[in-house]
């Protein structure tokens, strides 16, 4: 039997730094790091191309009380070398898994990883490689959500995935009320109208702008990623 026909050819997967934490304090969990990339190679295999964005919350929260009263521009520059740190466990993870994956970094550290170019980047990705884009955007103020709407625009990804710890956009918070239901779709315009914050205002409006819809998924559900690359009905899209 063949495999199932993946409904997007091209995605940005944006992965918080928390998630590569587990039930740890910081710092990157192994068997939570191996989960995440079976879940990324098993996509691949459809023939998709994979490109992600990885923040650094579970190294920066390590150092964060140290940054208390800091420059916010320094303590910017030191969340993207943690973005940096996770990337390259992540493809070191991902080559030990049989995947061939590249990072890039948008500022220059060239005898650790390369530096981002977009043709280079395409390219990897018509190969197969998984591209992993490291360092935000390379500057202070702006977020990874902000580097994943960009570099998800910049590559003509089809979707961009937020990998979160819910399954997707509730009316309420489901924790809280539990008659909260999930919107299996909602415009990016409604979801401004009731201040739903899946990402933060330059990122989503960068995103609504260009058209570039948003998956929103839980990372800890077993076979989401697949689903969602599938089109199935799997967490919120917010569409144009």
């Amino acid at each position: 039997m063949p495999a199932p026909a993946p409904a997007h050819k091209r995605i940005l997967l944006k992965l918080s730094g928390e998630a590569l934490m587990g039930d740890d304090a910081f710092g990157i969990n192994r068997a939570t790091i191996v989960r995440m990339v079976e879940e990324i190679a098993e996509i691949t295999r459809l023939g998709v191309q994979v490109a992600v964005v990885i923040g650094g919350g579970n190294i920066f929260r390590g150092v964060a009380g140290g940054s208390v009263g800091m420059d916010r521009a320094t303590a910017d520059y030191m969340g993207m070398l943690a973005t940096v740190m996770n990337s390259l466990a992540l493809a070191d993870t991902m080559d030990k898994a049989g995947l061939i994956a590249r990072v890039m970094s948008a500022i220059a550290i060239e005898q650790v990883v390369e530096p981002y170019v977009r043709p280079k980047a395409l390219q990897y990705l018509e190969e197969g490689k998984v591209v992993i884009f490291a360092a935000g955007t390379g500057n202070p103020f702006f977020t990874t959500d902000t580097a994943a709407a960009l570099r998800g625009a910049e590559i003509g990804a089809e979707l961009v995935l937020k990998a979160t710890k819910v399954d997707g956009v509730y009316t309420a918070d489901p924790k809280k009320d539990p008659t909260a239901t999930r919107y299996s779709r909602i415009s990016f315009d409604e979801a401004i109208s009731q201040n739903l914050g899946i990402m933060d205002a330059t990122a989503f409006a960068l995103c609504r702008d260009q058209k570039l819809p948003i998956k929103v998924f839980s990372i800890f559900k077993h076979g989401a990623l697949k689903r969602v690359v599938l089109g199935e009905d799997e967490g919120t899209l917010v569409y144009a």
